[in-house]
């Protein structure tokens, strides 16, 4: 929190929504789907692929923002396994500016000590790109700061799969098949982000409702925050917006809210109602 405040000029409206944060109750873990790229390139009446282009200033903006605050972890959405449908000349510009961006931001990354991985089904990607994020994956891998996981050629299904799949073959080779039970744990500890915490945030940009088949099993208590602003104006504010947000809101994970546990005489106000109705306690 106290790198973010240092790099933001005094008098700037970042600074003001920033002491407002409670450092103390920061997400551990965010999520964003970008989304909305092709529809600002569409308004601009330019081609999409300058729309992913400026996507990626964003990228830099709000990762460096995220590692200044100190949170553990940022999951950006970059490429699903759905996005192969797109026309074969977007793709492969994708793949080019994902290049780009490895080859340029490798320094920042470096700087701000994010360790940088990506999670996905990454075999089926072009060699070259794997190579890329091999390479940027190895240069940053004794980073201490932020781990930034690019999920490309993601989907949160074929995840939970994979997941599966793996137990399952684990427990073949060790010749234990006969007595495998799978349970949320086994599963957790084999998703691509094992041992990560699960996203606290999720945040979507571009005003959709909907999560896109995004981390399905690690979002199961995440808050949701969408926003209408495309993906390249999403900027540090709108980010400390979408934190103060979140820190406004009651997190109860199944539970009751703490103003709706009943006092002792609403306990026994209840016990008597109950009585009265002959309701078996349970």
């Amino acid at each position: 929190m106290k790198e973010l405040l240092k790099a933001i000029p005094p008098g700037e409206r970042d600074g003001r929504i920033a002491a407002q944060l409670d450092p103390k109750c920061l997400p551990a873990h965010v999520a964003i789907i970008m989304d909305g790229n092709g529809r600002w390139a569409r308004q601009r009446n330019y081609p999409r692929l300058l729309g992913h282009k400026a996507g990626i200033a964003s990228v830099k903006t709000i990762t460096e923002a995220c590692a200044q605050l100190g949170l553990e972890a940022l999951t950006l959405y970059a490429f699903s396994v759905e996005n192969w449908k797109r026309p074969r000349h977007e793709v492969e510009g994708l793949w080019r500016l994902l290049r780009y961006y490895l080859r340029r931001e490798l320094p920042n990354l470096m700087r701000n000590e994010i360790q940088l991985v990506a999670i996905g089904r990454l075999e089926l990607l072009p060699t070259p790109v794997q190579a890329e994020l091999q390479y940027a994956a190895e240069k940053t891998a004794k980073n201490r700061g932020m781990r930034l996981n690019l999920a490309i050629n993601y989907g949160g299904r074929t995840e939970i799969l994979d997941a599966v799949n793996a137990i399952i073959e684990n427990a073949r080779a060790e010749g234990n098949l006969d007595v495998l039970e799978i349970n949320e744990e086994a599963i957790s500890s084999h998703l691509y982000t094992a041992g990560l915490k699960d996203p606290d945030l999720l945040i979507r940009t571009s005003g959709e409702m909907r999560v896109s088949n995004f981390l399905l099993w690690q979002i199961a208590y995440a808050e949701l925050y969408v926003t209408d602003t495309l993906w390249p104006d999403f900027t540090r504010t709108q980010l400390l917006e979408a934190l103060l947000d979140y820190q406004n809101r009651e997190r109860r994970f199944g539970g009751l809210s703490r103003n709706a546990l009943p006092s002792v005489d609403g306990a026994s106000l209840l016990l008597e109602e109950e009585e009265a109705l002959e309701l078996p306690l349970v």
